[in-house]
């Protein structure tokens, strides 16, 4: 991943905040729908171009990127990235506990050097995980909308609404 494969972008007047999930299992992702507020909308991702592309959708998303020891330098290539290109997304990196126990332990302080804000081993800590992203949704800045764009987004089905 180069830096002109995530091109800058400004705030999306568009998207909301989203939580994406990059992982291969889906158990992160299925932890976090058990405990995620309702009105932030979860997307899962099995590669890392789907989580770019994702993330040139709502650029002001909260990630939660799976670390491998196969994926450890996509991985820091994409927190540079982000960091870089994308003023308003947040990285949260997480790990299996059995791959964590082996060598990917020292890389917990060299993935939040490159900018991700917290480092989870276990499904189990979903509620931090949850309760980081949701905060984050909160502190984004939301643009001047008109009365009716503010209904629309009000409405209990914002895919249906949008279309």
């Amino acid at each position: 991943m180069k830096s002109d494969v995530l091109p800058a972008s400004p705030l999306n007047k568009s998207a909301r905040p989203r939580v994406i999930v990059f992982e291969r299992s889906g158990r992160w992702a299925a932890a976090l729908r058990r405990v995620l507020a309702r009105e932030l909308a979860l997307r899962e991702t099995r590669s890392l171009a789907e989580c770019e592309a994702e993330l040139r959708e709502a650029p002001e998303s909260f990630l939660v990127v799976e670390l491998t020891a196969t994926n450890l330098g996509g991985v820091l290539e994409l927190l540079t990235c982000v960091g870089a290109e994308y003023r308003w997304a947040r990285i949260a990196v997480v790990a299996e506990r059995s791959v964590a126990a082996g060598e990917l332990t020292a890389c917990e302080w060299t993935m939040r050097e490159a900018g991700a804000i917290h480092f989870v081993t276990s499904p189990r800590q979903a509620a931090e995980l949850a309760r980081l992203a949701e905060r984050h949704a909160a502190l984004v800045p939301r643009p001047k909308r008109s009365l009716a764009v503010q209904v629309w987004d009000s409405l209990p089905w914002p895919e249906a609404a949008s279309s």
